[in-house]
């Protein structure tokens, strides 16, 4: 992404299983809703991916999808993921900085998805590989899809789509944790590490740039500040995993009214049984009433003339 630009490819993947500890922490989550008899024959899901479940599809014009997906719909096969961080910026923050700042955007993205992330020793295998580059580092070099990094500004990051699962940000931005703001005592940009790489996740889970101004995927996403996951992300998420429930006993929470008095957790854990797949992005807006005891009329010089309370209006706009 660079400000507005982003990268795509994809050729790599693993397979990864959650600690059993997770599994157990998602009760604590929820609150104690479980007694010890259903402990007992509670189960979860099998964590892969899979064949997406149906869900009831919403009218076209009621869901006003601006999500964009790869053309070859391209995916992980699993939700548990590790990352590494190979290498760190030179300008203003430190490691640890950088790690809390990559864990953020990740920890944004697990909070309304099934996908759960973990680092891992820059040593070790992993899913996704995270790096600060110079401005002809490799890839851009080797890739006619990379544009290379241009110093300051422009250029900010890219990332490839799964299951390559590389992310790169230039090494030349001063790179902060908080607002993007310009430094007058520095004369430079100041960029949210947190923001920046929470849109190249998308991009790495598999999302392409949408079209609505209020997404995190917008390829204006830095200039416009909108730093939340919204509805349209979220659906296109859902189109490319499928709209699933994490645990067996989802159905039962929502019959005990979970889905409104826990809908956080619901919407991560339960979507589908609580019909979170397809919600309305945005309040439904009533019809502008007519104003009362209004009357029209049409008159030879073609103006209209408007009688409201007693008082005539008289609009000069050409014949009506």
């Amino acid at each position: 992404m660079d400000g507005q630009r982003d990268a795509d490819d994809g050729s790599r993947g693993g397979r990864f299983t959650w600690p059993l500890l997770g599994l157990f922490a998602a009760l604590v989550l929820m609150g104690g809703l479980f007694t010890a008899s259903s402990l007992k024959s509670w189960k979860t899901q099998v964590d892969s991916v899979g064949d997406p479940v149906p869900v009831l599809r919403l009218p076209y014009h009621l869901r006003a999808k601006r999500y964009t997906l790869t053309p070859g719909l391209l995916k992980w096969d699993h939700y548990n993921l590790t990352y590494r961080i190979v290498s760190f910026p030179r300008n203003l923050i430190n490691e640890s900085e950088t790690r809390r700042g990559i864990a953020a955007a990740f920890h944004m993205w697990s909070d309304v998805t099934p996908f759960h992330f973990k680092e891992v020793p820059a040593d070790h295998e992993s899913d996704l590989k995270i790096g600060f580059y110079g401005i002809n580092h490799t890839d851009c070099l080797e890739s006619r899809i990379h544009y290379c990094f241009d110093g300051t500004t422009g250029e900010l990051a890219h990332a490839y789509f799964p299951q390559t699962g590389e992310i790169h940000f230039d090494d030349s931005e001063y790179w902060i944790v908080g607002n993007t703001r310009f430094s007058w005592k520095k004369g430079v940009w100041l960029t949210d590490l947190v923001h920046i790489a929470a849109h190249e996740i998308g991009h790495a889970l598999g999302l392409m740039h949408s079209l609505n101004s209020n997404a995190l995927m917008h390829i204006n996403a830095t200039l416009t500040g909108k730093k939340t996951i919204s509805q349209d992300d979220m659906w296109g998420i859902y189109s490319l995993y499928g709209c699933r429930d994490r645990y067996l006993v989802c159905a039962s929470w929502a019959q005990k009214g979970y889905c409104d008095s826990r809908r956080k957790p619901m919407k991560k854990y339960c979507p589908y049984s609580c019909d979170f797949c397809y919600d309305f992005p945005f309040p439904t807006r009533m019809p502008t009433p007519i104003p009362p005891r209004t009357k029209v009329r049409l008159v030879p010089e073609g103006r209209n003339m408007t009688f409201r309370c007693g008082k005539k209006i008289i609009h000069k706009k050409g014949k009506v």
